[in-house]
């Protein structure tokens, strides 16, 4: 079983459940169907599960092509670092780019939008994950943190505890400084009025 189930503080875990999004980062596996890389290119976006017209079922083994990665919702993918694909989520998408031309007061195209999440997702001098410290009260709902050293998602007042089959009972939102594990400048769509689709909201439309 192949490690490409996606969690929100970026790790890849083996498991059944395709969860309802599918991850797009390029080819990561070997010819044997081993994902050896994290990713290839600065291209990570969050595609549909349906397959796209004309082009057939998701390749799962076949050398050189993309490695189809899989989230339990949109939080999760862009705690993860990836944005909308233009192509098969296309209002998604729009809705996204406008809400980041908000956030930073300019129009981006894809290209410049994923230059910027790309270096907001890693410290090249570490090869990690970059993380940010911010105050939990002024983070919008649908980002990820780590709290009591677990990923948790903030929606509304609540705190909600995650594991790799789902969110647990919904706790607090903590009064405190956080390590926020959704990358910054999704945060700031996020607070610019774009959100993510959670596994609970799957009857919102253009998802």
């Amino acid at each position: 079983m192949r490690a490409n189930r996606v969690q929100p503080d970026g790790t890849f875990l083996p498991g059944p459940a395709r969860g309802a999004f599918m991850g797009n980062r390029g080819c990561l596996h070997d010819a044997a169907g081993v994902i050896r890389r994290r990713h290839q290119g600065k291209l990570w976006i969050t595609c549909t599960l349906r397959e796209k017209p004309g082009r057939g079922a998701v390749p799962q083994d076949r050398p050189g092509r993309y490695t189809p990665l899989f989230f339990h919702d949109e939080a999760v993918a862009r705690a993860a670092g990836h944005r909308p694909c233009a192509e098969c989520r296309r209002a998604v998408y729009n809705d996204f780019r406008a809400a980041w031309a908000r956030a930073f007061g300019t129009q981006a195209s894809a290209e410049a939008m994923d230059a910027i999440l790309h270096a907001a997702r890693f410290d090249p001098a570490t090869r990690q994950p970059r993380r940010h410290q911010a105050d939990a009260a002024t983070l919008p709902a649908g980002c990820f943190i780590l709290w009591d050293g677990t990923p948790h998602l903030l929606r509304d007042a609540d705190l909600w505890p995650y594991t790799p089959h789902g969110y647990g009972p919904a706790l607090p939102r903590p009064d405190a400084q956080v390590t926020v594990l959704t990358p910054a400048p999704l945060v700031q769509v996020m607070a610019a009025g774009w959100q993510p689709l959670l596994a609970a909201d799957q009857d919102r439309p253009n998802w």
